[in-house]
């Protein structure tokens, strides 16, 4: 089969318009190529809405070149009936014969049953066509799925002297304003956001996307012992708050308290949570404890920092981490270093721990 990489990139545009919209689903993208020429497209819109596939199977015209063009799509078909029917079935139905898939779905519900299911329908399956770029684009589906927990962003702003808040603990303002928006746009792609409790106390931040549009992300704090005022920003109605603490389980409109397990680490507790309500992903963003308490039980996986060329002279010390490459970019003012976890790609299970390219959603 002629295979053309340029189909798959062009998948993986189109897969990356889904965004924050079809999570916890994953992005996909499909493309239909007829003598090289695309003849039908589609991408997954909007979670629960019609798959990548189908809608590329409905842009075709001329139905009877189905049986001699190649379906590109970035993930591996799905073949059960969750909120649409299985996208294995449609694909025999519609008379193709040949599928490249850019990689294998790792949801227990599918996990290579899709690809088998085509290839024993008489479909030629080709797996493996720009596999590190599809995976990395749903990093976050697929951790969540191997690791059963959330994919950790950790985010701080750290002044040119390398402290991330002044002696008193408040952090306002560090960074610019171009890297403020910059962070809202980052929670409108993520479905939860985490801080401590100093942090709620000292800075009353909203955790919310009100300065870009978009979907704000559950709202997490650890308050052990529920000392943060109930008038502060995180408790108004913008989103839900989950409260971790010691003292009481049950919820009061949208705050709902949560008992911290004593047998398990904090951040351990909380993802554990966290993959029970199919939350896909996690913004970590401070202050310096909490930070330090995922670095230390190594549950995090990309971090994203910025770099301030404001000084304090004197405050609590930014994190370090122990990697060994990274990306940097401007930011308005500032610069952002993006690290990754050493063991990142070993976790997303695309072999060795070269630096990969995460910048595709910055």
């Amino acid at each position: 089969m002629d295979i053309q990489p340029a189909f798959m990139e062009r998948a993986l545009e189109l897969a990356s318009q889904g965004g924050r919209a079809v999570m916890p689903n994953p992005m996909v993208g499909a493309v239909i190529a007829h003598n090289n020429i695309i003849i039908g497209e589609g991408f997954h819109q909007v979670y629960g809405g019609p798959h990548a596939e189908v809608r590329a199977l409905r842009e075709v015209e001329n139905r009877e070149l189905l049986s001699g063009a190649t379906l590109y799509v970035t993930l591996e078909p799905c073949s059960h009936v969750g909120k649409t029917p299985p996208c294995a079935d449609a694909l025999i139905a519609s008379g193709l014969k040949r599928v490249v898939v850019g990689c294998k779905d790792p949801n227990p519900k599918v996990s290579g049953s899709g690809i088998q299911k085509l290839r024993d329908a008489g479909i030629s399956v080709i797996e493996g066509v720009k596999e590190r770029e599809c995976v990395m684009l749903n990093r976050r589906f697929i951790l969540f799925h191997k690791l059963k927990r959330p994919y950790v962003i950790l985010k701080w702003a750290e002044t040119a002297d390398g402290f991330i808040a002044r002696p008193d603990g408040s952090s306002k303002w560090i960074s610019g304003e171009f890297s403020r928006r910059t962070t809202h746009r980052w929670r409108a792609n993520e479905m939860s956001i985490l801080v401590g409790a100093n942090t709620a106390r000292i800075d009353n931040p909203e955790l919310t996307v009100r300065h870009v549009e978009g979907t704000n992300p559950l709202r997490i704090v650890i308050d052990r012992e529920l000392t943060i005022p109930r008038a502060h920003a995180l408790f108004s109605k913008e989103s839900e708050t989950w409260v971790f603490n010691s003292r009481r389980e049950g919820s009061e409109g949208r705050v709902h308290y949560k008992l911290l397990s004593p047998a398990s680490s904090v951040p351990q507790h909380i993802l554990s949570s966290l993959f029970q309500a199919a939350q896909i992903s996690l913004i970590v963003e401070g202050g310096a404890s909490t930070l330090k308490s995922f670095i230390d039980a190594g549950l995090w996986d990309e971090a994203r920092v910025f770099q301030s060329k404001k000084t304090f002279g004197l405050g609590i010390k930014a994190p370090r981490l122990d990697v060994e490459g990274h990306t940097s970019m401007p930011s308005g003012r500032d610069r952002i270093e993006i690290f990754q976890h050493r063991a990142l790609a070993e976790r997303l299970g695309i072999g060795d721990s070269s630096v990969l390219r995460i910048e595709r959603d910055l």
